[in-house]
């Protein structure tokens, strides 16, 4: 069932190594770059800006939606990744912040 959820929801599943290293990767190169605005201990990233992604813990879906449309002063990133480095920059999130499953 859950297989066949993330199927229709289009939702990010397990990520492997090097699709992780890659969303490391884009956290910071990206522009404008997630770390200047986001606190992120796994990337070392101390942004004052926006959410603390420590303690927000949020899932792939969540970071996706965001990395899609933007959300308050985020920008959208659509035009700028592809939906591959979308969802590799969504699932490094979600591991590195300890985000529930």
């Amino acid at each position: 069932m859950a297989a066949l959820l993330a199927l229709v929801t289009g939702a990010v599943g397990a990520a492997d190594a090097s699709e992780l290293a890659r969303g490391k990767e884009l956290f910071g190169k990206i522009q404008p770059s997630c770390a200047v605005c986001h606190t992120l201990q796994a990337a070392g990233a101390e942004g004052q800006v926006g959410p603390i992604l420590d303690e927000l813990k949020p899932n792939a879906e969540r970071v996706l939606r965001a990395l899609r449309a933007g959300i308050g002063v985020m920008p959208s990133y659509a035009d700028k990744l592809s939906d591959k480095d979308m969802r590799a920059l969504a699932s490094f999130v979600a591991q590195a912040s300890g985000a529930a499953p």
